[in-house]
């Protein structure tokens, strides 16, 4: 992977005598955060649309207990887009600008994002009427492995270099959130590997993703102005 985003950030610099880098002009970042924001929360809403009343309410209590692989579904997706959500508003509280390759690789994770809805359903139905489970939570973690793969490319190729990065973090601090976001697909694997012979246990090892990265990250908040704030403090003082 760190191979191949430096070859792509190495494209990306301008050759000698031209005006702009290879992938196009770099631009602000707020409109990316805006659609991906509305992305998001459409996503998540669209997830309710799977839980469908149980026929007619003889027995509703039964009935209503007979859907909790829907509210399981619902519960675990609707709380790993939300994380997800978060997440990428950390990195792009760091990002000051993007280019097309960004705009590229972030409309390919909201692709896969917008595709979660029908994983979970897919996830749902097989455990509701215990067939296929094991297809559907391979199925399920595989994309969501695959989300978490590009989500993982747009922040390193956003810091390769320091390029797209502002002033808000230093290279320490942008290794520091690669640290915390590397190990997302490997634990989605597992999740999914297990999947295969215990699909509850699979789906369970997904979901204990969520309070690891609802976590804040510690040494996030180093910058280049923090520590020049610091510098001048000691010197002030000197």
């Amino acid at each position: 992977m760190t191979s191949w985003i430096r070859s792509l950030a190495q494209a990306q610099r301008p050759q000698a005598g031209a005006t702009d880098p290879a992938f196009g002009m770099e631009r602000g970042p707020r409109r990316v955060t805006g659609f991906t924001d509305a992305v998001f929360a459409i996503t998540s809403t669209l997830l309710v649309l799977d839980i469908r009343l149980p026929n007619g309410t003889e027995n509703l209590d039964r009935g209503l207990l007979t859907l909790w692989p829907s509210y399981l579904a619902y519960a675990v997706t609707f709380l790993l887009i939300g994380q997800t959500w978060v997440n990428h508003h950390i990195m792009f509280d760091h990002i000051r600008s993007v280019d097309r390759l960004l705009l590229l690789l972030n409309t390919l994770m909201l692709m896969i994002g917008a595709f979660l809805p029908f994983a979970a359903s897919v996830l749902a139905q097989a455990f509701r009427t215990g067939q296929g489970e094991r297809p559907a939570t391979v199925f399920y973690g595989v994309t969501f492995m695959l989300g978490a793969i590009v989500f993982n490319l747009i922040w390193q190729y956003a810091r390769h270099d320091h390029r797209l990065l502002g002033r808000t973090i230093d290279p320490e601090g942008a290794r520091v959130i690669s640290r915390r976001l590397l190990p997302a697909p490997f634990w989605i694997a597992l999740g999914t590997g297990l999947g295969i012979v215990v699909p509850l246990l699979g789906v369970l090892v997904i979901a204990s993703l969520i309070p690891f990265y609802w976590l804040s990250i510690p040494g996030e908040n180093r910058s280049r102005r923090q520590r020049g704030s610091t510098g001048d403090r000691g010197q002030a003082r000197e």
